[in-house]
């Protein structure tokens, strides 16, 4: 994918990405590395970290307050500062509420909300010495019901007014917070939902994902580093007027809503 970003527009800063593993979180470490930042990457499955260009690797499990304290102390001390968080961590449930249980609730909104909140918390002291910036990753499902995702949307619009709510509670301190909220990724985190809950037709679980887009045939997923550029340009100065905004990144999929 072709950007259109100054080389060294992150050089000096250090950012820390989440689930860093991941489709998001790595393609935002990769981008934001190309631009001059020192990264520092967690995620739960370290083999996963395997490769990322970052200074440090942080397997950390942040549904875990200690574990979210842990990583912003090591980032810390190893590389000096954190200018930036990239919130990229997430996890997928589906299914009728009726059938929920509760460890379907405590996994999702550990990852998505509690640890995405705890993480970010941590870091503010750090951000408010470098008047950082922060990039939750939220999702469509955080701005409008998905049926048979209850707990997920529970999830994501408790980012979205999280965030909200972070950005007054840090403007007076200078630092920024956005949430991105981008529709169906091509992921590995997507491959699973059509696998997991296509009903043995994960192919005709993807189909009816794009059904619901407005570009018709010709609808498609976001990639990865379509997501990832749009992280990198609301940690810019480009963004400076930007806090706690829920910034559409999803073909208009909610335009008409």
């Amino acid at each position: 994918m072709q950007h259109v970003f100054a080389p060294d527009l992150f050089a000096g800063k250090v950012v820390l990405v989440t689930g860093a593993g991941g489709g998001v979180g790595g393609a935002t470490a990769r981008l934001l590395h190309g631009l001059g930042a020192t990264i520092a990457a967690t995620d739960l499955r370290g083999e996963s970290l395997t490769g990322l260009p970052a200074a440090l690797h942080l397997p950390a499990d942040l549904r875990d307050v200690a574990a979210c304290e842990n990583v912003i102390q090591t980032t810390l001390s190893r590389l000096g500062r954190i200018d930036a968080v990239v919130a990229a961590a997430g996890l997928w449930v589906e299914g009728p509420s009726e059938d929920a249980t509760e460890a379907d609730w405590s996994a999702c909104i550990d990852v998505n909300l509690k640890g995405t909140f705890f993480l970010i918390s941590r870091a503010i002291p750090a951000l408010a010495e470098t008047k950082g910036a922060v990039v939750a990753i939220a999702s469509d499902a955080g701005i409008v019901g998905n049926a048979g995702a209850a707990i997920y949307c529970a999830s994501k619009g408790g980012v979205v007014l999280m965030v909200r709510a972070l950005a007054r509670e840090l403007a007076p301190r200078g630092i920024r917070i956005n949430a991105l909220c981008p529709s169906d990724i091509e992921t590995p985190m997507l491959a699973y939902q059509a696998t997991r809950f296509g009903g043995g037709d994960p192919d005709g679980y993807l189909a009816r994902l794009r059904a619901h887009y407005p570009q018709a045939e010709a609808a498609r997923f976001l990639t990865p580093d379509e997501v990832a550029a749009q992280a990198a340009f609301l940690l810019s100065p480009a963004s400076a007027g930007v806090t706690g905004a829920a910034v559409m990144v999803d073909f208009g999929l909610t335009a008409g809503y």
